[in-house]
């Protein structure tokens, strides 16, 4: 496993080295004027591109390792590695048209989505058979349709679930790091050692890329890169749920609380303004931090002053983060106590959310 993830990230070191050399000048199309851009200059968004390099590496060794019977190696069959790289290659190509254009609308980029997520569980064969609720999952049995709609639903959001959070450096791929090893770590638990490659050729990768993103910002992950993230994720936990009944549906819910339910507070937000879902602005809880928590770096040039405050907004998320994914792991086959933590994030979530709208946030977390 370790060779797995030092070849991914090695791979995506490279790739993401090539794309830098060669996408400077692509990014122009990415206006100023974007309420949720928070850098200076012309910085490339193709590093989806170096990890969708890396996990084709990666799955690739896995199924040379079946082929030739290399002890101790994971493995994944030629039929099931083609299938997810298909549908990777689909998401990411999705994004990266946006990345290079920004000329994609919101309709299609969810189109697109939904287009390989329902790819993705017609290949797979994937369905979430349950949701750890008696009542509800009585339904679900005598109604399988109902579990096929809910995965197709769960793969198709989660891509843009990321794409929301990605807004600084390393904050979406730290993010998608710890719930990758977070997963690899529940599967080997499970004795799924297939489902842990599969999540650790993407955490390689990703580490790759986050030598490049953190804290210089050389380069960014941009859509192509939140969409892989979340389309290998979400299949992940799908995969997850439907192979091992002891682990709880609500293992990746808490896993992946944080996108997700920023994404559906947004929502709720956005439609309380009479706004469409689509449109941009500046009020996600991590664009908060960095405006009204995150101190202003003194610094004579603005660029740097930009990037300063811009690497010192990550860690207030990755924290928020540990704090779902710690309890996560623990009660991974626990459904009624990770109801109970989920429930505490949102309560937690709300009250940091209104406490820095008001102004009232402690001094002592500013800095």
């Amino acid at each position: 496993m370790l060779f797995l993830l030092i070849l991914c990230g090695a791979a995506a070191f490279l790739t993401t080295a090539v794309l830098l050399r060669f996408a400077k000048g692509r990014p122009q199309t990415y206006g100023a004027e974007m309420v949720q851009r928070f850098h200076a200059g012309h910085v490339p968004r193709v590093g989806g591109l170096g990890m969708l390099a890396a996990c084709t590496v990666g799955w690739g060794w896995m199924v040379i390792s079946g082929k030739l019977n290399i002890p101790n190696n994971i493995r994944i069959d030629l039929v099931t590695a083609v299938y997810l790289w298909l549908v990777a290659v689909l998401t990411v190509a999705a994004g990266a048209v946006e990345d290079l254009t920004q000329r994609l609308s919101a309709f299609y980029r969810l189109l697109l989505t939904v287009s390989a997520a329902i790819l993705a569980v017609g290949l797979l064969d994937l369905s979430v058979p349950r949701l750890g609720l008696p009542v509800i999952d009585t339904v679900m049995l005598h109604y399988p349709w109902l579990g096929v709609g809910l995965a197709v639903f769960a793969i198709s959001g989660l891509p843009h679930a990321f794409n929301l959070i990605d807004g600084y450096n390393g904050l979406a791929g730290t993010v998608a790091l710890v719930v990758c090893c977070a997963l690899a770590y529940v599967a080997l638990q499970a004795g799924d050692r297939q489902l842990a490659g599969i999540v650790l050729a993407l955490a390689g990768g990703t580490a790759g890329f986050l030598v490049w993103n953190y804290p210089r910002g050389l380069i960014f992950a941009g859509d192509c890169g939140a969409y892989l993230w979340g389309i290998v994720i979400a299949i992940a936990c799908v995969m997850l749920v439907k192979r091992h009944p002891e682990v709880s549906p609500w293992f990746p819910l808490l896993l992946l609380i944080y996108p997700v339910w920023e994404t559906m507070f947004s929502i709720w937000r956005k439609a309380m303004r009479g706004q469409s879902p689509g449109v941009a602005d500046a009020l996600h809880f991590h664009q908060l931090i960095y405006r009204r928590i995150v101190r202003r770096v003194f610094d004579d040039d603005e660029a740097r002053r930009m990037l300063m405050r811009n690497n010192r907004t990550s860690p207030y998320l990755w924290g928020f983060t540990i704090l779902t994914v710690l309890p996560a792991v623990l009660f991974w086959h626990n459904t009624p106590v990770l109801m109970l933590f989920s429930a505490l994030f949102a309560i937690s979530y709300i009250w940091a959310y209104t406490s820095i709208i008001r102004f009232k946030v402690p001094r002592w977390i500013r800095r």
